[in-house]
């Protein structure tokens, strides 16, 4: 099943009658390996998004669709604790070993106060 990533490229493709194979050629990497991305099967790779917006011309509405579609296709999270106290590594630590154990109106509640906190900040 395609990811969301895989979803916003192969519609991306359809508007610029492009094949697999052409949008593997403009981010220069084999088209099996393009297919995997899509499918969320390797991580997006770093760089890709700029690539993408610069290759395709996307719009400023494209562009938020593009983000959106990379968030929701990440498989991979990668925290820099190195400037972290122990208290926020502890915190963040906690939260990925209990992640799969939490149900949904535990995760609902903790999204809650995460955007509780970004309209506090006006974000």
């Amino acid at each position: 099943m395609l990811s969301q990533f895989g979803k916003f490229c192969r519609k991306l493709r359809i508007e610029k009658n492009e094949r697999l194979l052409d949008m593997a050629q403009k981010l220069e990497v084999p088209p099996s390996f393009l297919s995997a991305v899509e499918f969320g099967k390797k991580s997006i790779p770093e760089g890709w998004k700029a690539l993408i917006i610069d290759k395709y011309n996307l719009s400023t509405e494209q562009i938020a669709e593009l983000q959106q579609a990379i968030d929701n296709s990440v498989r991979i999270l990668k925290f820099d604790l190195s400037e972290k106290d122990d208290s926020d590594k502890d915190l963040l630590l906690a939260f990925a070993r209990k992640f799969q154990d939490l149900d949904t109106n535990d995760k609902e509640s903790i999204l809650s106060v995460l955007k509780k906190q970004d309209d506090d900040k006006g974000e």
